[in-house]
């Protein structure tokens, strides 16, 4: 998922995470030798993070809201008639500090937590949402932004400025600008009460997350794990103090998701299975109150806003416009996935049956039957193909694919500071010139929250002397850590999300945009994972394969029959995966969708609406509710069915390359000047019909997923 995103809601204000300018430092002698305060010494200005204390953020963060403030006072004290130049674009290069301070803290909150930052959070978050709330409520500010959108057609704009007008404006009418005097105190209140809420909700997972562990004494009890998944178990034990010489696997997806395909014995299974799929329900870490609060006060800020719902607030300002289409484009693949879905539990059942298992099958179940039946019919282990997807190979692919395509070099640099000694640095290359810095975060750890996301230490963008600021991009992973002599290795899965956040990272590297609001991947959350999902068509694609994937010990290239047989295996499994991506976009969609307060009983009302829909009792939401933090923690609420919206573009567009050849040049490069280069420049819609040529179909998708 895209970070940004999370970042951008919690601050509320677009300008507050973008662009650059020269200001006045601050008196506060207690700033002095705040790493902030100075330029950063380092390789293309990267963050110096040895230098950086937990103590600098907070006086960092006061300083930079106290110098925007400053800004956006001289903006409304000018007396000249407002235009273009002397509103606009002063208010768009706003908030250099606090950029540089917010992105910082908020990307390693994510990453590298501790007590200590989180105590920080719960009083930065909500510092960050009332300063937004006083940019966006700000009536001098919104009047003379007003009179630049009414009078736009007298400026002589080009089409980036016209487009960055646009956005700004439509920004300040979403932020609020426009609610009355008297609603404005209750509006501020919600959206500090979401940014706790939200921030407590993602903390909540974590703790419940990290906080589980299932511990195994009895290797015979663990049939059916290959020796490196026993190997990883008993190292995960050994490195917990009251667990050494015994088996350790936790909910993290590198532990659980080899556990559940492969450990023969049933009731483990149940209990790890139970364990995930409870998370957050009750208890300590519990979020059920707090689902209920952030449902009702979304609802509340979109009907203050003048909209019906949360869902159509949101979607005001997405492709998709409103509910009814979203629910209308789900629909239209839910119907063909469930079909696939049923039919795959009813095989998975008869094996069950065979092997004397009474009862029908559940969801503790359906990854160790997939995986058999996977194995008997395609003679295709996830076991065998791990070891020719070691993780330094595949990212090798995946810079292969950029240089095809994109004519990018990608180079180590060890004297880039890093925040974690897990972190690798790169260069990344074009023509000879270093176009950005991305960072790559691969393992799991207790401060990491989980999953896998893209985000940015700092947007491209220019500034207004016209120096190009280079991105620096930060992918974070949980792949499962080496063993031994032995490298990390993926499965299909995660060599897919490798590509798939590469995608997200390649927006950002090739941005050419001026502006920081419309740099890279601050597009429509319903465009957003477009570029990401059509990355991961290259992963497995035969030519692709045969340059990276060699096995990590001998160095034999993949060969042919499995090449086949992944191939043969490359619809397996699709009615379980759409199946449940859907069921939770739905799931979504129904939150947000009520018009009036109501109470959500957990899981009484997940449980509820996934039997409206039909989602058979074996498979459950790809997120329980408890536990979503895409919607309720990260950005996403009323956009989860954006991977879907966005799935149906990425395969037109690679049923375009595949029409004129994954790498044939001219396709490649208007696929990057049009869409990767742009940002938000332009209405997206037009940016794809630009390198498409016509509408996109949702053929190419359910053709590709075998739905079709």
């Amino acid at each position: 998922m895209n970070r940004k995103l999370f970042i951008m809601s919690l601050v509320m204000a677009s300008a507050i995470l973008g662009g650059a300018c020269k200001k006045k430092t601050s008196e506060n002698d207690n700033l002095a030798h705040n790493p902030f305060m100075k330029e950063w010494d380092t390789p293309y200005g990267v963050p110096p993070f040895d230098q950086i204390k937990t103590t600098d953020y907070l006086p960092a963060i006061e300083e930079g809201i106290r110098q925007q403030k400053e800004n956006i006072q001289a903006i409304c004290d000018n007396s000249e008639e407002p235009t273009f130049a002397n509103t606009i674009i002063p208010y768009e290069y706003s908030g250099e500090l606090l950029t540089k301070v917010a992105s910082v803290f908020m990307n390693l909150a994510e990453c590298m937590n501790s007590p200590e930052m989180e105590a920080l959070s719960d009083t930065i978050f909500p510092m960050l949402t009332r300063h937004g709330d006083d940019i966006m409520l700000n009536a001098q500010l919104f009047d003379r932004i007003k009179t630049v959108y009414n009078n736009r057609d007298k400026e002589n704009l080009n089409d980036e400025q016209k487009r960055l007008l646009e956005v700004i404006y439509k920004d300040f009418e979403r932020g609020g600008a426009n609610v009355p005097a008297d609603k404005q105190a209750r509006f501020r209140e919600i959206n500090e009460k979401l940014s706790a809420l939200t921030l407590k909700f993602g903390n909540n997972v974590l703790g419940a997350t990290n906080g589980y562990a299932l511990f195994v004494d009895n290797e015979n009890d663990l049939k059916g794990l290959t020796e490196s998944q026993l190997a990883a178990a008993k190292e995960a034990a050994d490195g917990m103090e009251k667990a050494k010489g015994k088996y350790a696997f936790t909910v993290h997806v590198p532990s659980m998701e080899p556990f559940l395909q492969n450990c023969q014995n049933r009731e483990l299974r149940k209990e790890l299975w139970t364990a995930y799929s409870t998370r957050c329900l009750n208890g300590e870490y519990s979020n059920s109150k707090i689902i209920n609060d952030i449902v009702n006060l979304r609802l509340e800020k979109a009907q203050i806003l003048g909209f019906d719902n949360y869902a159509n607030y949101v979607l005001d300002d997405c492709m998709a416009k409103n509910a009814d289409n979203v629910y209308n484009l789900l629909m239209k693949v839910w119907e063909p996935a469930l079909a696939k879905a049923k039919e795959e539990a009813a095989l998975y059942q008869k094996m069950m049956n065979k092997d004397g298992i009474a009862g029908a099958l559940q969801p503790y179940d359906w990854r160790y039957y997939a995986e058999r039946l996977r194995k008997e019919k395609y003679d295709l282990d996830d076991e065998a193909i791990r070891p020719y997807l070691a993780l330094d190979s595949a990212r090798k692919g995946l810079f292969y694919v950029c240089e095809r395509l994109y004519g990018l070099t990608f180079k180590e640099n060890t004297e880039i500071p890093v925040y974690h000694k897990d972190v690798k640095a790169f260069e990344v290359i074009d023509h000879n010139e270093v176009i950005a810095v991305v960072y790559m975060d691969f393992f799991p750890r207790e401060s990491k929250r989980s999953g896998a996301w893209m985000t940015n230490f700092r947007e491209q963008y220019y500034d207004r002397d016209g120096e190009n600021h280079i991105p620096v991009v930060s992918l974070v992973f949980n792949f499962t850590k080496p063993v031994g002599d032995k490298p990390s290795m993926l499965n299909i899965d995660e060599t897919q999300t490798l590509f798939h956040e590469f995608g997200h990272a390649l927006h950002s590297i090739l941005s050419r945009c001026h502006y920081p609001t419309l740099s890279g991947t601050n597009v429509p959350r319903d465009f957003v994972e477009m570029p990401s999902q059509f990355m991961e068509h290259f992963a497995f694609e035969p030519e692709v394969l045969k340059v990276y994937a060699h096995h990590y010990k001998t160095g034999e290239l993949i060969p042919d029959d499995l090449l086949k047989k992944i191939e043969a295996a490359a619809t397996y499994g699709q009615g379980f995966i759409n199946t449940e991506l859907l069921a939770a976009s739905l799931l979504d969609m129904d939150y947000h969708t009520v018009t009036a307060s109501a109470t959500f009983q957990q899981p009484d009302y997940e449980n509820q609406q996934m039997a409206k829909i039909g989602l058979i009792p074996s498979i459950i939401s790809r997120y329980r509710s408890p536990y979503f933090q895409h919607i309720f923690a990260g950005g996403y609420g009323a956009g989860y069915y954006s991977y879907t919206w966005a799935a149906v573009l990425d395969n037109d567009a690679y049923e375009c390359f595949k029409e004129h050849g994954i790498f044939d040049p001219t396709t490649a490069t208007s696929f990057r000047t049009n869409i990767l280069e742009r940002g938000n420049t332009a209405d997206v819609h037009d940016l794809y019909l630009a390198f498409r040529g016509q509408e996109p179909s949702i053929e190419p998708l359910l053709k590709n997923r075998g739905l079709k």
